[in-house]
C-alpha cells in the first residue's frame, strides 16, 4: 500500500518546524528517521495531513555531554550515538541496550528521540531512559517544557506530546561512580521486538532500580532497598502488577516467568559491575 496524500515541509531551521506544527495542529506529524512512521503512513494506521521532516535543523544533530547528563537532539540517527567515543564511559545501560535495538539498517536510520515519540512498549532506548531516570523536552511555537520520563509515556503508543509540540531533544543522567548497569532481553529472533525486555541500575548505597519493557503498556520500575533478602517475593509481586497478557509471541504466564528470572539476573548483575 502507499500512504495517503500529505503536505511535506523540509525544514531547516527550528522556527520553520515550529510553525508548521503549529499550522497543522493534530493533523501534522514530524519524521526524521521515519522506522516507525512510515510502515504505519504505507498501511494508513496513520493519515497526517502533514510531514515536518526536522533532519536538516543542524541544532537537532547533536549529542552534548555536559555536567551530569547526556543531551541527544532529535535528529541524531540511533547509529551516531552507538558510534559516539563517549557511549561507553558516559552512558553502559545504553551502550548495553543499543545493539538490541533492531537492526545495523534500522539503526543507521532510526533516531533515539524517534524511538522516544513512537512510545513502544517493547522498544529498548525509552525503557533506558526512564530506568536512568531521564527526561524528555518538548517545544512548541510558544514554549519549552521539560517532562521526566516517567511522566511522558502515558499508555501503548501514547505520550504527553500536545499538539503543535515536538520533542527537541532527550537527556539520559551520565554513569556516576560505583554505580551498576545491566541490560538484558529475550525476544523470538535478534532485533525482533522484545517479549521482555529488563533494564537495571545498582547504585553505591546498594539501592537499586528494575525496569522492565514488553509487558505493560508503558515500561514499568521497580525500586529496590539495599536489603533485598526478599527480592524473589518482590519480583513476584511485580510480575504480578504488570497485568500481562496472551498474545502472539507469548502466554502471559510466561512474560510473568521472564520478569521473575530475567529481572533477578539481570539486578545482579547491576549489583555485581559497580565499580
Amino acid at each position: 500500500m502507499k500512504p495517503a496524500p500529505f503536505d511535506y515541509v523540509a525544514a531547516t531551521e527550528m522556527s520553520e518546524a515550529l510553525d508548521a506544527l503549529h499550522q497543522g495542529g493534530t493533523e501534522a506529524r514530524v519524521i526524521a528517521g521515519g522506522q516507525s512512521l512510515v510502515p504505519m503512513l504505507n498501511m494508513r494506521l496513520a493519515r497526517p495531513a502533514m510531514l515536518v521532516d526536522i533532519t536538516r535543523i543542524p541544532e537537532l544533530s547533536r549529542i552534548e555531554a555536559k555536567g551530569d547528563q547526556v543531551t541527544i537532539g532529535a535528529a541524531v540517527r540511533q547509529s551516531a550515538l552507538e558510534r559516539w567515543p563517549d557511549l561507553a564511559d558516559r552512558l553502559p545501560l545504553v551502550r548495553a541496550a543499543l545493539p538490541w535495538v533492531g537492526h545495523a539498517q534500522l539503526r543507521n536510520r532510526g533516531t533515539v528521540c524517534g524511538s522516544v515519540a513512537h512510545a513502544d512498549p517493547s522498544a529498548e532506548l525509552p525503557l533506558c531512559l526512564i530506568a536512568l531516570g531521564g527526561n524528555v523536552t518538548l517545544r512548541s511555537r510558544r514554549k519549552t517544557r521539560t517532562v521526566a520520563a516517567r511522566d511522558f509515556f502515558q499508555g501503548m503508543m501514547s505520550t504527553d506530546l500536545a499538539p503543535g509540540e515536538m520533542i527537541v531533544s532527550v537527556a539520559f543522567p551520565a554513569r556516576k561512580d560505583g554505580t551498576g548497569f545491566a541490560f538484558r532481553e529475550v525476544a523470538r529472533r535478534h532485533g525482533d521486538f522484545a517479549i521482555v525486555a529488563c533494564a537495571a541500575t545498582a547504585r553505591p548505597d546498594g539501592t537499586a532500580t528494575l525496569a522492565v519493557g514488553g509487558v505493560a503498556d508503558t515500561p514499568a520500575t521497580l525500586d529496590l532497598p539495599a536489603d533485598m533478602a526478599d527480592l524473589d517475593d518482590r519480583l513476584n509481586e511485580f510480575a504480578w502488577h504488570l497485568q500481562a497478557r496472551d498474545d502472539l509471541h507469548a502466554t502471559a504466564r510466561y512474560r510473568r516467568d521472564l520478569v521473575r528470572r530475567l529481572g533477578h539476573t539481570t539486578l545482579k548483575e547491576a549489583l555485581s559491575c559497580r565499580d
